[in-house]
């Protein structure tokens, strides 16, 4: 009984986590320049893998290595938390949340289009019904003081999720070579040397008093999101499958949309309700087993 609940409590709790994400970022923004928070983010959790560096292991480097992690480290943390700050400052943490929920499709169809792998009819049903589930819930969206422009939030939280694919397929070549950890060490060493100079940009309006809702917030990011989220997942998918342990990104939005309603007080109408339920369905539709093949009966 143990060796189940493990997993499923490790991936639940790094769902949680990941959730939670949406949260601190919101609550940061308020007080600080989103490209503080980035920063700041990516160093303390860069400081936090300094002192077990050595803890990692030999590295199986084999040649050409350097450009699927050249192409990771840009697409996340990079790439990704650029569309993803630029997203929670025009949409509802709720709304960015549930476009999370493509996350599994499109890796699927990055797979099928980059790996070659085979994706069913079903899976190209579920995925147009999420994607549709997106647009209703983009459009339907209310102009207010916390999504100013939803439509283009959502749009710009979608490109993070393109990111993440790209993310999830080069990991997919790489995670049989190099430790996990050592990747997410990397991506927090990256993150530091990319977002930081980007402190000396005019535009960047540098803190100039201490705000502990926001410091605390960029804490918690960079020592339990950025750390502690990873390591479970990690620890749940060396305990069942790859392929059940994605099915729980799908706890994200879900979590997500019961944290902001919780601490930030947002809402969805019952338009984006339904919304919901439509990228939700499209996914479960994805992911629903196929017919089993008959079984044969031999007979003599």
């Amino acid at each position: 009984m143990s060796s189940r609940v493990a997993p499923i409590l490790c991936l639940t709790l790094a769902m949680l986590l990941w959730a939670s994400a949406f949260i601190a970022l919101k609550l940061a923004f308020r007080h600080y320049d989103p490209m503080v928070v980035l920063a700041g983010r990516m160093l303390v959790a860069s400081c936090c893998f300094i002192w077990v560096l050595r803890r990692f292991g030999p590295v199986d480097y084999r040649a050409g290595d350097w450009k699927l992690i050249g192409l990771l480290m840009l697409a996340e943390p990079c790439l990704y938390f650029l569309f993803e700050a630029s997203a929670l400052q025009y949409t509802s943490a709720a709304q960015a949340g549930m476009i999370t929920a493509l996350l599994p499709l499109l890796v699927a169809v990055g797979a099928w289009f980059f790996l070659r792998e085979r994706l069913r009819l079903q899976a190209w049903l579920g995925f147009a019904l999420a994607v549709a589930g997106a647009l209703w819930l983009s459009f339907t969206a209310p102009v207010s003081q916390i999504a100013p422009n939803p439509l283009l939030g959502n749009f710009l939280e979608f490109c993070a999720m393109l990111c993440a694919m790209l993310y999830t397929l080069c990991l997919k070549r790489l995670s049989s070579r190099y430790s996990p950890w050592l990747l997410t060490a990397l991506q927090s060493f990256c993150g530091t040397l990319f977002f930081v100079p980007l402190l000396a940009v005019p535009t960047v309006e540098l803190p100039a008093v201490w705000v502990w809702q926001a410091v605390l917030a960029i804490l918690y990011l960079g020592l339990v999101v950025n750390i502690f989220a990873y390591g479970l997942f990690n620890l749940g998918v060396s305990l069942i499958p790859a392929s059940q342990a994605s099915a729980y990104i799908n706890l994200i939005p879900v979590f997500t949309v019961i944290l902001a309603y919780v601490l930030l007080r947002e809402t969805l109408s019952l338009q984006q309700l339904g919304a919901a339920a439509l990228i939700v369905g499209g996914v479960v539709l994805s992911q629903w087993p196929g017919p089993r093949p008959a079984t044969q009966m031999v007979v003599g």
